[in-house]
């Protein structure tokens, strides 16, 4: 608690308009190539921070110091809402089933093909480094392949207080430096612990006290119900991971219980948000702050009840939808940007746009660079695309039901379509109904909004050689059964 209330006394980050650099000429951080402190926390929701949901339930300075000073972009999505998928994509900037990692899986990757952020930055002349949590399917041991000159504490979970330390004590030993610009991840393991404290388990980065009872915790989501006319790809995913013998034994949680699992998942929130207020308070101390542009964003998000769903994968925004501020000590002020952004292929061109690296033609995301600079763009994209690979269920009925998804998001709506299913659309209309609580796929009156999205999805596949997508929209929307399940023959790993 002493270093929160010393962040929150002197650390206060802003963050600053820069103009466009020309040339890489600069061998120290300037300016016009700044460095780089990507911070990135582990199963958080976007609106999970006491900036966006107020502070009775919630309390996390450090992160709404930088909502305070940067801008936030209020509907990034997770390119797919799994944690390997998710950083592999982050890590290259391109599309889940362009790299092949769909789920939490080792998948071979072409590491030149898809080149690693670490790479990026350090063939440019920067110093990198990587603290925490790894889930990358790059070599840890080859540093030609990733890129990151330094790279430390890249276990699983369970180890935010040392990947705290090691981050601050980096960034300390930058103080009265003036060599290379450097490219620092920090990449923590929380709240992700949220999963053993579902399971009572031991929580690996530590404990967060005693459980209050359910009266004194945070009251149950107001989308706890499955939604009206759920899809049945969804009805039976939910018997599929909350079997028994599943990593997801919450099918019988009483709205106590959920009530006590969204208390844990916010102490978890405050956990991590002290490690992040060390990694600040170094960087302040460091004399680099005015030079370092820094982004916070987290791989996916956590249910936690919601639809009565905890942990991720599921495109309900709980899951789906994670934060982003982007910022730095200068002259900008508090923004808030709403429309959507694609947290998979839309950092990486950022950071490589403030660095002042060529964007390769082959990213398909987009800079949010001059949004961050306050400018509003001519135009920005009206919609974005996710991915699922739905594989974390046991058999349950008879069916193991794994399924892989697409969703669109537009302004006004969701639109979600599985490879598995008798009814496999699902669409939402989030400005009326932002809760999801109401499937209208099946409402005549929606049938054209249902086609505008399909091409939609249809024109993504063919401009991104998506074939799994193109053949969930193929000859129609027939029904594409589950297949019978065999018994898992191997024990889960908890």
């Amino acid at each position: 608690m002493d270093t929160r209330r010393t962040f929150l006394r002197n650390s206060c980050l802003a963050a600053a308009a820069l103009q466009a650099p020309s040339i890489l000429t600069a061998a120290t951080a300037t300016r016009d190539r700044p460095n780089i402190l990507f911070i990135m926390t582990d199963q958080q929701f976007g609106d999970a921070m006491s900036c966006r949901m107020g502070n009775k339930w919630l309390s996390t300075p450090a992160m709404d110091s930088l909502a305070a000073n940067g801008t936030l972009f209020a509907n990034a999505y997770s390119p797919n809402p799994l944690c390997m998928p998710a950083r592999n994509s982050i890590f290259t900037g391109r599309y889940p089933h362009e790299t092949g990692v769909t789920k939490n899986a080792r998948t071979k990757i072409d590491t030149e093909e898809f080149l690693n952020m670490g790479n990026y930055f350090r063939r440019a002349g920067y110093e990198t480094a990587y603290f925490g949590k790894w889930h990358l399917c790059f070599n840890q041991k080859d540093k030609n392949a990733h890129g990151f000159q330094t790279a430390q504490c890249l276990h699983g979970n369970g180890h935010d207080g040392e990947v705290g330390d090691l981050s601050a004590k980096y960034l300390a030993g930058k103080q009265g430096v003036q060599g290379k610009p450097f490219l620092a991840v920090v990449s923590l393991s929380n709240p992700h612990d949220i999963c053993q404290f579902s399971r009572f388990q031991k929580l690996p980065s530590g404990p967060v006290g005693k459980t209050p009872p359910p009266d004194k915790c945070p009251p149950i989501p107001a989308n706890l119900a499955a939604p009206i006319n759920e899809t049945d790809t969804m009805t039976t995913l939910r018997k599929g991971y909350q079997g028994p013998g599943s990593l997801f034994p919450v099918g019988d949680f009483t709205e106590g219980q959920w009530r006590q699992l969204r208390w844990g998942y916010y102490r978890l929130i405050e956990k991590v948000d002290a490690e992040i207020a060390k990694v600040l308070v170094a960087l302040g101390k460091s004399g680099h702050e005015e030079n370092t542009v820094v982004i916070f964003t987290s791989d996916h998000g956590d249910c936690a009840g919601a639809h009565r769903f905890n942990q991720k994968t599921v495109f309900y925004d709980e899951s789906a939808r994670v934060p982003l501020i982007v910022c730095r000590k200068g002259a900008t002020k508090k923004r808030r940007f709403d429309k959507l952004v694609n947290t998979g292929i839309d950092i990486l061109p950022t950071m490589l746009d403030f660095a002042g690296i060529a964007i390769p033609k082959k990213l398909p995301g987009r800079s949010v660079r001059p949004i961050v600079a306050g400018k509003t763009p001519a135009s920005w994209r009206d919609h974005v695309v996710i991915q699922n690979h739905l594989s974390q269920t046991v058999v349950v009925d008879g069916i193991r039901a794994i399924a892989q998804g697409r969703m669109v998001r537009t302004e006004r709506y969701k639109y979600c379509v599985y490879d598995h299913g008798t009814q496999r659309e699902s669409l939402v209309d989030m400005t009326n109904d932002p809760l999801e609580t109401k499937n209208l796929a099946t409402d005549p009156s929606h049938k054209k909004t249902i086609q505008i999205h399909r091409n939609i999805l249809l024109a993504f596949a063919d401009k991104h050689k998506d074939l799994l997508a193109k053949q969930m929209l193929a000859d129609g929307m027939p029904a594409i059964p589950f297949k019978a399940g065999k018994p898992n023959k191997k024990k889960r790993k908890k």
